[in-house]
């Protein structure tokens, strides 16, 4: 994938942006329909182990149902420990499957979805990052947090209910601000400590209760950076399921002021003009490495290149 298509991964579109999924929350509640559809001999399943993704080998050809990069088979003969119904394709099943280690099929290459997501098209992405999201999601929700009995898995996987309480749980998503902050004609950059050597990215944090998205930017910049920010407009959203955010791009002015680094946070921060960005998405700056490739940071920074007037 390259950065010129990235605005469609970004969303991991619906149909009306040409990822095609339809997610049949109609069909989660009907265990008929659902078993009809896993003895469908159409159906496609995408795979997990330990929260890694299983890859078809680079440079094989999409699949028809399931898009470019994952690997993807029937359900016949799967035996995982949890699969979840991720939608149709038109007419076609498909499901996302929890596998143990010892049966990652053969063929298949186990991996760190973070890295993998410039092999992915529109539609792979949404549904690894929907898979992912949800059984990472399973592996840590088996058990009430009202009563502390063991959970089970209903709706198709989206769903896990209490039989001793009755309490039910959904899967959660949490929103994460990241933000591309400019002055005069130069944008900040930061890095965390423990990232690789020399990574550097837009500031981002987690949302607060009670919290707008910029109200968080503001914070977060503050906090992290000393910087005091005006103005914020939203960019560009981005799903996260590592384990499960999302990551809402913003763009924000900074006032004049000193950059002040709260080291429980940030390792450093700089600003960087075009000229250098560049060089640093281009990968021939010595001492920054750039946001990795298909993530919503490297977009806002390759859209504020691609923008002087912004």
């Amino acid at each position: 994938m390259t950065d010129a298509n990235l605005p469609e991964f970004l969303g991991f579109a619906g149909p009306e942006d040409g990822s095609g999924l339809d997610r049949a929350a109609r069909l989660r509640a009907d265990p008929a329909a659902l078993e009809a559809a896993w003895a469908d001999p159409a159906a496609r399943c995408i795979g997990f182990v330990a929260g890694d993704v299983l890859m078809a080998p680079e440079g094989a050809a999409a699949d028809p149902v399931t898009g470019q990069g994952l690997w993807s088979a029937p359900p016949a003969a799967q035996d995982p420990q949890w699969r979840v119904f991720l939608g149709l394709i038109g007419e076609t099943p498909v499901f996302a499957l929890d596998l143990p280690e010892t049966a990652a099929p053969a063929g298949a290459e186990r991996a760190d979805l973070r890295w993998m997501i410039p092999r992915l098209c529109a539609r792979s992405a949404e549904l690894a990052a929907t898979a992912r999201g949800l059984l990472v999601w399973h592996r840590f929700h088996g058990f009430c947090p009202a009563c502390g009995g063991a959970t089970r898995i209903t709706h198709a996987g989206w769903q896990r209910d209490c039989p001793g309480c009755g309490r039910v749980q959904f899967p959660r998503t949490d929103p994460v601000v990241i933000m591309r902050i400019t002055r005069d004609d130069q944008v900040l950059l930061a890095r965390s400590p423990g990232w690789p050597e020399g990574l550097h990215s837009c500031p981002a944090g987690f949302m607060e209760p009670g919290e707008t998205p910029a109200a968080a930017v503001r914070r977060e910049v503050l906090e992290e950076t000393g910087l005091r920010v005006g103005a914020v407009r939203f960019l560009a959203a981005q799903p996260w399921p590592f384990p499960a955010s999302l990551m809402l791009g913003c763009a924000g002015e900074a006032a004049a002021g000193a950059i002040t680094p709260d080291p429980t946070e940030i390792e450093a921060a700089l600003w960087v003009g075009r000229a250098r960005l560049a060089a640093v998405l281009a990968g021939r700056d010595p001492a920054i490495r750039p946001p990795r490739p298909g993530t919503v940071a490297r977009w806002m920074l390759r859209d504020w290149l691609a923008h002087p007037a912004d």
